[in-house]
């Protein structure tokens, strides 16, 4: 049994297979519409979510499979003090495989070690968001061809995004990557991710606070939101929240081939009229999470589709 708790849990060969496996369900989804048929997907989600959810979700219901679970942990045994070993044991006797988010960071993996089933790290507090990860690399992978080469500019908040913090482990097994890390001072990347993965990896790198100044020399441009729930206090989300705004003047300043991407949700941070524009695909993101989660619930579940 396999359980999903980092992007680093899969190497870069296992990788290509799974996006090898998620783009094949792309091109033909109706072959894998019965894959998961008697199966049952456990959505465990103790903090909000929509898009990770419900594509969840979604890819179980794809796959033929049935999909039971919670959205919030007032609705749940956890509102009564269950803890996250005793709510797994229990689930494993209900579900075939389990994804759990949690606003705690390691919950997922204390679950992993109770469950029976495999379990799948949707997000835990700061530190991981591994199939966020696997839906942007697909989403890469797929639109750009490749995913090594690339120059790619992380933008907003780098400290509390878990998001941007499993990209770049992912990202630097990859040959000839290199970042620019686009943020204001009060949120840039933690030291232990520059020192301990950039550094550590000797992958290029430099910061920088101003977006206009380096659109122009990025293959990619990931924006993500400042996130109200990580701040201690309002004061602060205020005067950071709306720092970076993209619209079609700063794209203007970008080369026609550069991608921009969000794990969204969008709040203000990608003004409407970018929707429009080609490399806009963060929409198109959102889909190829769907196939990415198609993939890994077969690749879990060791099933196979001839």
């Amino acid at each position: 049994m396999r359980h999903l708790m980092s992007p680093l849990d899969f190497n870069t060969e296992e990788l290509e297979q799974l996006f090898q496996l998620a783009n094949r369900i792309e091109a033909n989804p109706e072959a894998y519409s019965h894959a998961c048929d008697g199966k049952k997907l456990a959505t465990c989600f103790y903090e909000p979510s929509t898009r990770t959810r419900l594509s969840f979700e979604a890819a179980m219901l794809n796959l033929g499979g049935s999909v039971l679970g919670f959205a919030d942990q007032a609705n749940s045994s956890a509102a009564k003090g269950e803890s996250v070993a005793d709510t797994i044991r229990v689930i494993s006797c209900y579900a075939d495989i389990c994804a759990m988010r949690h606003p705690k960071e390691g919950a997922p993996m204390v679950a992993s070690m109770n469950s029976q089933i495999p379990v799948i790290n949707a997000g835990d507090g700061g530190h991981q968001h591994p199939t966020q990860t696997l839906t942007d690399l697909l989403t890469i992978r797929s639109l750009k061809g490749t995913l090594g080469g690339l120059v790619i500019g992380l933008c907003g908040d780098l400290k509390f995004g878990r998001t941007v913090h499993s990209l770049i482990n992912a990202l630097v097994r990859y040959p000839d990557i290199s970042f620019i890390l686009i943020s204001p001072e009060e949120l840039r990347l933690p030291d232990y991710i520059r020192e301990d993965v950039l550094k550590a990896n000797h992958v290029p790198y430099k910061e920088v606070v101003r977006l206009e100044d380096v659109m122009s020399e990025l293959d990619l441009l990931y924006m993500t939101r400042v996130q109200k729930e990580r701040f201690f206090n309002e004061e602060d989300y205020v005067r950071m929240k709306d720092f970076y705004i993209l619209d079609k003047k700063k794209m203007t300043l970008a080369g026609p081939d550069m991608l921009v991407l969000h794990p969204l949700p969008r709040v203000n941070e990608i003004a409407v009229e970018v929707d429009s524009d080609p490399r806009a695909v963060y929409f198109k993101q959102a889909q190829y999470g769907v196939y990415a989660r198609m993939a890994l619930i077969l690749t879990l579940l060791n099933i196979s589709v001839d």
